[in-house]
């Protein structure tokens, strides 16, 4: 029984890492403009997110489970109240869909700079994909979308061990690299609260409908933690491997395929795969929770819904990847902060209101 339990949450853990480790995280862009242009102290912005990853996703798992959510309305609804949740709901909708088109852009570019492929070819090649993924039931998809994490942590540790041994630049002198005007803000720490707001709110409509689908509300918040920590350590290797190259990472669209590169051109190839499979996981990952906000999967109004938003996304593969990564990321992340606030709000109040239940228990016990 606990082993059955112990699975299934590290399904939901690849499944949540899957979708948050897309197109920007992956390539390493948006480590490079969160965390590594700021030198020695991404580190620490790192860990900052790291922590904020793990307790608020959580926290959404655990509000998905308690609100039995088919999508992120009634999670949402739950912290904001309905009007204010209404327009929550909606932004948080479009941004996904917004992302989801960022992740087209984005594969577009991997297939260009991994196999020379033109990029609205490599984006139509996605999109067959998703949509044929979309189709199916989300046990499926969870499935899918977390049999290509455990690959890219081990792949990673290899890549950025690599450069991290055999660095362009040593540890000691990244600091004289640092480019600021690359950044969202130019406050490290700011940036890092921002990207986990990022992170929070990419996942926050599937951590939401992830919490409904669990037998256990343990298992799904276990998965959130485990989560939480792969994603912390995948960040904490990217950006040391993006550091050991900084000079050459500020010139290229994919940092970690550089970093692949200069372990063999081969392994270059093949990281391009993984990062393909990333972006495709991101791509079902943000596309279903959407969907699912305006129509219920399987029916024929998901189908049209979803092969429109393909079709429109595919559109979006005509404004470069960098620059999309720079417009939504920062806006998106204020939006999942401001989640991660109402989140926090509820844990503190819900923690309070126990307590007050719990020594009511202890007074009526002496009386």
């Amino acid at each position: 029984m606990a082993n059955g339990k112990s699975r299934a949450s590290w399904k939901y853990a690849f499944a949540y890492t899957g979708i948050v480790v897309g197109a920007g995280f992956a390539t390493g862009q948006e480590v490079l403009q969160f965390f590594a242009s700021y030198g020695l102290i991404s580190f620490i912005g790192v860990i900052l997110t790291g922590l904020a990853v793990m307790f608020i996703g959580r926290q959404a798992a655990k509000l998905g489970y308690s609100t039995h959510a088919e999508s992120h309305v009634l999670p949402l609804n739950t912290l904001f109240g309905k009007k204010l949740g209404l327009v929550v709901d909606i932004i948080l909708a479009f941004f996904l869909y917004g992302l989801a088109i960022v992740m087209i852009a984005g594969s577009g570019a991997t297939f260009n700079e991994g196999f020379g492929v033109h990029p609205q070819v490599g984006a139509i090649i996605l999109i067959i994909l998703a949509f044929i993924t979309l189709l199916m039931d989300f046990d499926k998809i969870v499935s899918i979308i977390g049999v290509i994490t455990p690959v890219l942590v081990i792949a990673m540790f290899f890549i950025a061990g690599y450069n991290i041994l055999n660095p362009v630049v040593p540890l000691s002198e990244v600091n004289q690299y640092n480019d600021v005007s690359r950044t969202p803000t130019g406050f490290w720490w700011f940036d890092a609260i921002t990207y986990a707001g990022f992170t929070l709110a990419t996942a926050f409509s599937f951590l939401s409908i992830m919490g409904s689908e669990s037998a256990r509300q343990s298992i799904v918040r276990r998965g959130a933690v485990y989560g939480g920590l792969l994603i912390t350590l995948l960040m904490l290797l990217i950006n040391f491997g993006v550091l050991s190259i900084i000079p050459n990472a500020y010139d290229v669209a994919l940092p970690t395929m550089q970093m692949a590169v200069n372990v063999s051109p081969w392994l270059g190839t093949a990281y391009s795969v993984i990062i393909i499979l990333l972006i495709y996981n991101s791509i079902v990952g943000f596309l279903f929770p959407f969907l699912a906000r305006f129509t219920k999967p399987g029916t024929g109004k998901y189908k049209m819904l979803l092969a429109a938003s393909l079709i429109i996304g595919y559109f979006g593969t005509y404004v470069g990847f960098v620059e999309l990564v720079n417009i939504i990321y920062p806006l998106f992340g204020y939006v999942g902060m401001t989640i991660g606030v109402m989140l926090t709000i509820r844990w503190v109040f819900l923690k309070l209101k126990a307590r007050k239940l719990a020594e009511k228990l202890s007074d009526n016990e002496d009386e």
